[in-house]
């Protein structure tokens, strides 16, 4: 969960940057989603295996965590962002970005609940 959490971190704050950054923006929502659907394939004691499609996941722990089946469209979005806008010639819009920080935000706040993790509060 904390290499999520970093991806999730760095996703925010590239979003943020004044300089674009979209494909980096979309890597990392991606990959916070991947290890958060790792994470609960963990805790299930399920193997975790080596790959990158969100739907293959989703697949293994929807029957245990159906909640999760909302999420669907917004993984198969994020899923072309583990590769292709790593490599010339593919590059992500502004809008793709922020879609993409709403669905990483939307699988991390329901596998958090799922695996019992609360938000730390901040102080002022």
């Amino acid at each position: 969960m904390k290499k999520a959490e970093q991806d999730y971190v760095i996703a925010k704050q590239a979003s943020r940057s004044k300089v674009p950054v979209h494909d980096g923006v979309c890597f990392h929502c991606q990959q916070c989603a991947e290890k958060y659907l790792k994470g609960l394939m963990e805790e299930l004691g399920f193997s975790v295996p080596k790959t990158h499609d969100l739907d293959l996941l989703l697949v293994a722990v929807v029957p245990h965590h159906v909640t999760l089946r909302t999420c669907r469209r917004g993984l198969l979005f994020l899923s072309d962002f583990a590769v292709d806008t790593r490599y010339p010639g593919s590059n992500a819009s502004k809008r793709q970005a922020a879609a993409a920080l709403r669905w990483a935000t939307r699988v991390r706040t329901s596998s958090r609940a799922l695996l019992g993790i609360r938000e730390k509060r901040r102080n002022k």
